[in-house]
């Protein structure tokens, strides 16, 4: 009997600048490399999304809070519940790896927000709350703290908390038992420089840092040692050639299904860098830096089979698809953009499945 093949959805969070559906829902077509509207979630500005690590729900960041959604088998969405978060309206959201807490970052109000999660998949109570405090350099961005990111390192001992406000990753060592954090290690980047977004590697070793301002990724080596964080930059490497007068700023930061290869998107130069990763020593090498077709990509992703390509053009309203040769090193255009109001960042989900990394 012939293997059926893998079905895929794709989730795409929106601001709601006159519609009230925040979250589009697509039918993946693996084979041909486009998305088909399934349907769509009422939800007020959602400007994030993450999918728990058992598959089964997905959380969305909404003014004042969180909304947590039932996954169903055709990949359609079921509302589970609204929490609050005590502060203004988050820009991004991820679980632990054991499903037990849902962290928020704030950029408007320089907050770390941790919430419980029940076993039906519903946002309960805040358990930890914590206010980045200093002054930063750019008038531009308010000379104060502002999260962009809050994630776990895969072994769920350390949350990794960027601030471009005040240019550094803060560490946090995470108690399980109770919800709470405490600051075990702060990673300088350099001045100016805005850490945005952070992956880590499959095998959990290396932690990628894109920065936002300088358009440029720092690699680090991770390890645990005797209940202690140790952290060594092995790289650095930009995402787009320095310009003078330019106003490029990175944005995406994505691994493909192998996690040997990596993209980020530049906003200004409207380009996606795809980058080469070595599994072993974890550094980057570019393969290719190309346009996007479009304004503002704030967010890119592979596909799953890593054949094509998605970019979300924040700006220009729309998605737009290529196709991926990632040994040759190069993409080319994969029919003309699908139209989607101020699109934020996308998560692609397989039906059925019960693990994600």
């Amino acid at each position: 009997m012939a293997k059926a093949k893998e079905k895929y959805v794709a989730y795409v969070s929106t601001y709601t600048q006159g519609d009230s559906h925040g979250i589009k829902i697509y039918d993946v077509d693996m084979e041909r490399g486009r998305f088909k509207e399934k349907s769509k979630v009422e939800i007020t500005n959602s400007s994030y999304l993450t999918i728990s690590h058992n598959c089964q729900y997905l959380y969305s960041i909404t003014d004042f809070g969180v909304e947590s959604y039932n996954i169903l088998p055709d990949g359609n969405l079921e509302i589970i519940n609204f929490a609050p978060i005590n502060g203004m309206r988050g820009c991004y959201v991820s679980t632990d790896y054991t499903d037990s807490y849902l962290f928020v970052a704030g950029y408007h109000d320089g907050k770390l927000t941790v919430l419980k999660l029940q076993e039906d998949g519903s946002v309960g109570e805040i358990t930890d709350e914590v206010f980045h405090k200093g002054l930063g350099s750019i008038a531009e961005r308010n000379s104060r703290p502002h999260i962009n990111c809050a994630r776990m390192t895969h072994d769920n001992k350390y949350l990794l908390v960027a601030d471009p406000g005040m240019d550094h990753v803060k560490i946090y060592r995470m108690n399980l038992e109770w919800g709470k954090v405490q600051l075990a290690d702060i990673l300088h980047s350099e001045l100016d420089s805005a850490p945005r977004h952070i992956k880590i590697s499959l095998d959990g070793r290396f932690i990628y840092v894109v920065h936002e301002w300088s358009c440029c990724i720092d690699v680090y080596s991770y390890e645990d040692k005797n209940g202690m964080p140790v952290f060594e930059k092995i790289q650095t490497i930009r995402t787009v050639k320095p310009e003078r007068g330019s106003t490029n700023a990175a944005s995406a930061l994505s691994f493909s299904g192998d996690y040997k290869y990596m993209l980020s998107s530049n906003a200004g130069d409207n380009s996606v860098v795809v980058f080469a990763v070595n599994t072993e020593t974890g550094f980057l090498t570019q393969k290719f830096c190309l346009p996007v077709g479009g304004e503002y990509p704030k967010d890119a992703e592979f596909f799953p089979n890593d054949k094509f390509l998605v970019s979300l053009n924040h700006e220009s309203n729309d998605m737009t698809f290529f196709h991926l040769n990632l040994e040759a090193g190069n993409m080319i255009m994969n029919g003309p953009p699908i139209k989607v109001d101020v699109p934020n960042c996308i998560a692609f989900h397989r039906l059925g499945s019960t693990r994600r990394a």
